[in-house]
């Protein structure tokens, strides 16, 4: 698969600059540029040493940082120096010709570099603009430094992840950081929508923390209600029987039979109809009472046969059940090539780099990557801020004046 092209998604009449480092306000940036937006990225010029620019170009694992690729995919590059008033004037400029501008820096930061949203929605009425920090524009923990971790563990999530002896556990991906650009994207796009009704702008405020309880279901009135306190629980979600990862004889399997006629029909499936109609499994509720003997019954047939056998089973049984998945798992299984979820994107320097496609699909206007992630600090200056009026001659003075 190439780089789209045809369809330019439903947001590309959309002008979004785009001010965040590290994963928040670039996610959010990400997910707009996906679905068709132009993203200006603002970035530190480089200095004497070369070095420079969204600390993320460095990030990943491997032999090379990859992250970039994907989270800086479908934004141009510009430099600015916003330390510096001149870049800061450059920034204003860009921005009165913006839709959307996102930003994750501690609050106060902005109104620190003159660049308050209040100032810059005088001069652009319509402007969006979406702040995404550890603990929200305002509160008593509002000029924390707050990192994606400190969020999740606020939120909740992290107290609840984990196995119950040991110290609570992280998932591998930045979720919390995820979870808040998601929720920023999101307002970005009601606000989208009032501004179509209105003509207003307005500052949409994603916290960290908020975002992660956002996602914590009933956690908190369930401690309001009746004093319960979820705890880590492993693999398994307490009382939700059976719903866990199976040892088979090549590897492990999920599967989730905890509504009753599924549980019946994965009583089939392992020759032990009756199982259905045994009072200590007949329904959701004493099920529940008697995970951990259901699990080991259920472990100790499914570790007699393969995952593939297994597999096969639940699929012909209709229930739900699916292996876990690797990077390896994924290019080469059918579904996923079926569905365009991992794509080829062209690149200089390696042949077909593949990433996650973009997401949601929709019918008529799909989304899509249209250009690969900015190899380059400022590597768009000249189009983008030829595009406000800056000539070639002002831009070599702002570069040779480290302003961009």
């Amino acid at each position: 698969m190439t780089l789209a092209s045809e369809n330019r998604g439903p947001l590309a009449d959309i002008r979004v600059v785009e001010m965040g480092q590290l994963i928040a306000g670039p996610f959010c940036g990400q997910l707009l540029g996906d679905m068709g937006a132009e993203v200006i990225k603002i970035e530190p010029p480089a200095g004497p040493n070369g070095k420079g620019g969204d600390p993320m170009r460095d990030w990943g694992r491997g032999d090379y940082p990859l992250w970039w690729e994907v989270v800086a995919r479908n934004k141009k590059s510009v430099s600015a120096n916003l330390r510096d008033p001149e870049g800061q004037a450059l920034a204003r400029k860009l921005i009165g010709t913006a839709d959307i501008l996102i930003e994750n820096f501690r609050p106060g930061t902005l109104e620190k570099w003159n660049l308050a949203p209040a100032d810059l929605m005088a001069e652009n009425p319509g402007l969006i603009v979406v702040r995404v920090s550890g603990y929200g524009q305002d509160g008593p923990y509002s000029d924390r430094a707050g990192f994606g971790g400190i969020g999740e563990a606020m939120g909740g999530w992290r107290a609840i992840v984990g196995d119950p002896d040991r110290p609570p556990s992280r998932m591998g991906v930045s979720i919390g950081d995820s979870l808040a650009a998601t929720y920023g994207c999101m307002g970005a796009l009601a606000a989208l929508h009032h501004r179509d009704r209105t003509g207003e702008g307005q500052i949409v405020d994603s916290a960290l923390y908020e975002a992660v309880l956002q996602v914590m279901e009933s956690l908190v009135p369930e401690y309001v209600a009746s004093g319960y306190v979820r705890q880590r629980s492993g693999s398994k979600l307490p009382g939700i029987a059976p719903s866990n990862v199976y040892r088979c004889k090549d590897g492990e399997l999920l599967i989730g039979a905890n509504q009753d006629s599924v549980f019946a029909r994965l009583c089939e499936a392992m020759g032990e109809p009756e199982l259905a109609q045994d009072p200590r499994y007949v329904d959701h509720l004493s099920r529940g009472r008697n995970q951990d003997e259901l699990d080991a019954r259920i472990e100790d047939w499914t570790k007699s046969l393969t995952v593939a056998e297994v597999e096969e089973l639940m699929t012909r049984h209709a229930i739900p059940a699916g292996r876990i998945y690797t990077p390896a798992d994924m290019l080469a299984d059918p579904h996923f090539a079926a569905r365009d979820a991992i794509i080829d994107v062209p690149h200089p320097r390696w042949s077909g780099l593949k990433m996650q496609n973009a997401f949601p699909k929709l019918s008529r206007t799909p989304g899509g990557v249209r250009r690969i992630a900015p190899q380059e600090i400022g590597q768009d200056n000249a189009e983008v801020y030829g595009s406000i009026g800056l000539g070639p001659d002002e831009l070599d003075s702002l570069h040779a004046r480290a302003v961009i």
